[in-house]
């Protein structure tokens, strides 16, 4: 039934942007959403309507209501087609509906008019700013996601009815936001714990009495429309323009997505490792052992996916971290011997190098300051990069990957918090410190506190920062051996 599976050990470029012109867009999306052919078939044709011009004139491109059971794709599939358009599934501006569900905070989402206290500092987040922000230069369609809606205040819901219905939202500054050029996505679980009663009965007759698989989503279809009745209004639901209900994941559409997330995982180890990548391979057995740990009706895909995570991710993460795993080896993933847990063996691969000199990157838009920084650190004999801004930065990060990352919290124009997490994210091996001049609120002190990224408050001493990383480079003038 399984087939062994050998991963590419190969770096992987930069994801390209897929051609679309004469692409067969409904085959792309299915590919990366499984086992949901009726969504994938539903959404489609509005963005090729919005492709040809055709699309209507004076509201969205396209509104879409989500329905079924957790872990089935919903969210996956805004993602996917951000993905298409965009390459890049992060591409969507994402509205948690369970942070609106009191009637006052509709004011989060429009600003507080004029006259209100704290008006100044209300900032809206639907702008037409924050719609820009989410296209690219290859396409200019925004895609909405509001996720979990049923959750939302009655006040969100009737706000949004002029966004439906003329594409026009009116924010508390009185300005004007446009969503012509936008998908706009809702997801709901309504109806799903009826949904999967009807699928798994364990009550009754209805269990000893098979139904057809078209028999079967007709019902839930049926379910998902009825709970929606309950809980919108008329008018609301009168404006979306396409109602889908997914279906709970088969056993073939989770073997897929077992196929897909091991390909994900393969990527994610390219392009996080770098030079020092290895290669994956999954057994017949160990697929087995992960989709029997991994399946669940109640949570879908991301039970599968918590399941890769620690099984696989974290063990293959320890051993990384442990030098266990050299780079291109190629590392076996098979059933152990109890059957309760899976066995990783690593053949093969390089010795691992390590740098007679550790690399630091300064990152601040100060220039004396960063040159006297250069200056003194390069006693301690190291090889020292600098850069004024965070373009520069990335460059050098992305070209170099430093053992140490010192960044300015206040980086001219750009974000050096943001950049420092970056960073910490990218190359969580490398050690990220941040400088400040101090002066800032308690709550960015517990997100450092919270991300252990170590704090440098000037003025400091060019000493400070050798103490504070010196420890992680004690061995670092030394070659490892076989």
């Amino acid at each position: 039934m399984y087939s062994e599976t050998f991963l590419s050990n190969e770096p992987l470029p930069s994801p390209a942007l897929p051609d679309l012109a004469g692409s067969d867009l409904v085959t792309l999306l299915s590919q990366k959403v499984v086992g949901q052919s009726t969504a994938t078939k539903a959404i489609v044709p509005y963005v090729y309507m919005y492709q040809s011009g055709l699309a209507p004139v004076g509201r969205p491109a396209g509104v879409f209501l989500l329905l079924g059971p957790t872990g089935t794709g919903k969210t996956k599939t805004v993602e996917a087609i951000a993905e298409l358009l965009h390459g890049d599934e992060k591409k969507i501006l994402k509205i948690d509906c369970g942070e609106f569900q009191m009637e006052h905070e509709t004011a989060k989402l429009v600003g507080a008019p004029p006259g209100y206290l704290g008006h100044r500092e209300t900032v809206p987040l639907l702008t037409q700013q924050q719609l820009t922000d989410v296209t690219s230069p290859a396409c200019d369609l925004a895609l909405v996601l509001f996720d979990e809606i049923e959750k939302a205040a009655h006040s969100i819901t009737k706000l949004l009815l002029g966004i439906l219905d003329k594409g026009i939202l009116r924010l508390g500054d009185n300005t004007s936001v446009d969503f012509e050029k936008c998908l706009i996505f809702f997801t709901s679980n309504l109806g799903a714990r009826e949904m999967m009663k009807e699928i798994n009965p364990n009550i009754g007759f209805q269990s000893s009495v098979g139904k057809s698989q078209a028999e079967v989503f007709t019902r839930l279809e049926s379910i998902a429309l009825g709970a929606v009745r309950k809980r919108f209004s008329p008018e609301f639901v009168n404006r979306i323009d396409a109602v889908v209900t997914y279906n709970p994941l088969d056993a073939e559409a989770i073997e897929m997505i077992l196929e897909h997330d091991l390909l994900a995982l393969q990527e994610h180890v390219n392009l996080r490792l770098g030079d020092r990548y290895f290669s994956l391979e999954v057994t017949p057995g160990a697929k087995e052992f992960l989709l029997r740990k991994g399946v669940s009706q109640e949570y879908g895909a991301r039970e599968l996916k918590r399941t890769i995570h620690r099984q696989l991710t974290q063990p293959l993460a320890t051993m990384v971290a442990r030098g266990e795993i050299r780079p291109g080896a190629q590392v076996k993933i098979s059933i152990g011997p109890t059957g309760d847990s899976l066995a990783i063996e690593c053949l093969g691969g390089n010795p691992v190098m390590v740098r007679r000199q550790p690399t630091i990157l300064i990152v601040d838009d100060n220039h004396d300051l960063l040159f006297f920084l250069a200056a003194e650190l390069k006693e301690e004999r190291w090889e020292i990069l600098i850069a004024e801004n965070a373009a520069q930065a990335r460059l050098a990060f992305y070209q170099c990957r430093p053992d140490a990352i010192l960044v300015d919290y206040m980086l001219g124009e750009d974000d050096g918090l943001k950049l420092a997490l970056e960073f910490q994210a990218q190359a969580p091996l490398s050690h990220t410190i941040l400088m400040t001049g101090g002066g800032v609120s308690d709550e960015l002190q517990t997100l450092w506190l919270d991300r252990a990224l170590p704090v440098l408050y000037k003025p400091f001493l060019a000493q400070d920062v050798i103490n504070l990383v010196r420890g992680r480079f004690s061995k670092a003038t030394a070659v490892a051996t076989v």
